[in-house]
């Protein structure tokens, strides 16, 4: 008998070799996402982890320097390093409940049936694909004390006038206030949520006498609840991230009431040259971020709904 006539007589050998080829065929295709992961992400995070035990500048000769990078920030020796987590922590507090609930406001009424609805949608979309540079300019002209569009209209209300980012009491809000410029992500999110949310039941609540805030307190919102989890989540990643508008706007100032944690990062990485410092608050970065994910994913039992558990009880 034939090599190839005892494979044909073989169906779970010719199964295994077409399952070979298979995989081998995924591999090849998903190759380019591997080799980019291995080589973009996962070997940059293992050298960053080694230069946080370094005293490493780029130009001179590496040198191990064990905890030495870790413990001169928690024992004070760097007085950035708690002025940065403080900073970044009030920006997060502030602003992230302000867009969780400001975008699923938004999403409420852009879900209405109103004419014009997608119009409506694409509008409060579109700040967020305008790049963060583009951004931060404009609001420095809207933010401007003496020129800017915002104390204008203060001005005309007749209130009291603000110097915005060159205050050290308001450089955080105003960059809290201008984050709500770009929640149109969020609330497309929420948009979506919504429309997964059972039109029976809302009928049953106004069967039953329910008005608009029944609907909203007792149908709405414990459906919602994965959603803002969802949100919040994201939104507290991307909050311990900021960079981007206290790099292009304040340089971390006046007085260094805007000098966020990871625009910290990158000022002891290129204008100091430090990076194995550098490296360490990057990995103390991640402890943070994972941590308080970890403590937002704990706490999802108590008010996250969940409708299988829901069916089994």
């Amino acid at each position: 008998m034939t090599e190839a006539a005892a494979r044909a007589g073989n169906p779970a050998s010719s199964f295994k070799n077409r399952r070979k080829k298979e995989a081998l065929y995924g591999y090849l295709l998903a190759s380019p996402v591997i080799l980019g992961f291995l080589i973009f992400v996962l070997g940059p995070m293992i050298a960053s982890f080694i230069f946080s035990f370094t005293d490493y500048n780029v130009i001179s000769r590496m040198n191990f320097v064990g905890l030495a990078n870790y413990r001169n920030l928690f024992d004070g020796t760097d007085p950035f390093f708690y002025k940065s987590l403080g900073v970044t922590a009030y920006y997060v507090l502030l602003g992230v409940p302000l867009q969780i609930v400001c975008s699923f406001l938004m999403a409420l009424l852009l879900n209405q049936n109103i004419q014009g609805r997608s119009i409506f949608r694409t509008i409060f979309y579109l700040p967020t694909i305008v790049p963060v540079v583009a951004s931060s300019v404009l609001f420095l002209w809207l933010l401007n004390p003496d020129i800017g569009l915002f104390n204008q209209i203060l001005e005309m209300l007749g209130l009291p006038t603000s110097q915005w980012i060159y205050s050290e009491r308001m450089a955080v809000p105003s960059l809290v206030l201008m984050s709500l410029w770009t929640i149109g992500g969020t609330t497309v999110i929420f948009l979506a949520g919504l429309q997964g949310v059972p039109r029976h039941l809302y009928e049953a609540v106004e069967v039953d006498g329910g008005k608009a805030r029944h609907r909203l307190l007792y149908v709405t919102i414990p459906l919602m609840t994965p959603t803002i989890f969802f949100n919040t989540v994201m939104g507290l990643i991307g909050g311990f991230q900021i960079f981007g508008q206290a790099y292009i706007m304040t340089q971390g100032g006046p007085n260094n009431a805007t000098l966020f944690y990871s625009y910290y990062l990158y000022r002891e990485a290129f204008d100091n040259f430090r990076m194995g410092s550098a490296s360490a608050i990057a990995w103390v970065l991640f402890v943070i971020i994972l941590a308080m994910t970890l403590l937002v994913f704990k706490s999802s039992n108590l008010w996250v709904f969940n409708e299988n558990e829901e069916g089994k009880r």
